[in-house]
């Protein structure tokens, strides 16, 4: 019954409003006074492409701010952390501004990864 309903709904379509008022002038015409012709038609013809949705990119940083959060990102305490910043390991993700630091939080553990010097 409902693709019954759907068939009616097409065919009793009237194209006439089309020719009579162009589909900028529909738009513009408030809802409460378009008929339900008009309304159909125009949500037929929406008059726009559809986009696909933008996938969010994976490439954002992530950033911890802080000893605190390096602590968290290393899972460690924070004079360990403060020892990791003094070192100089990160430093390539770690931008200071006054007593803010921030940190990139994937580079940091890239870099602390890397095995540099130390004993054999």
């Amino acid at each position: 019954m409902c693709s019954n309903n759907n068939a009616e709904v097409q065919g009793l379509f009237n194209h006439n409003i089309v020719k009579n008022m162009n589909l900028n002038e529909l738009k513009q015409k408030p809802l409460w006074q378009m008929t339900g012709e008009e309304f159909l038609y125009l949500q037929k013809t929406d008059g726009y492409k559809e986009t696909e949705p933008v996938p969010l990119n994976n490439s954002t940083k992530k950033h911890v701010y802080g000893i605190a959060g390096i602590a968290r990102l290393f899972g460690c305490s924070v004079p360990t952390a403060n020892r990791i910043k003094q070192s100089g390991k990160i430093d390539k993700a770690i931008t200071q501004i006054g007593r803010k630091i921030i940190v990139d939080a994937d580079l940091a553990l890239e870099l602390a990864g890397r095995k540099i010097g130390g004993r054999k």
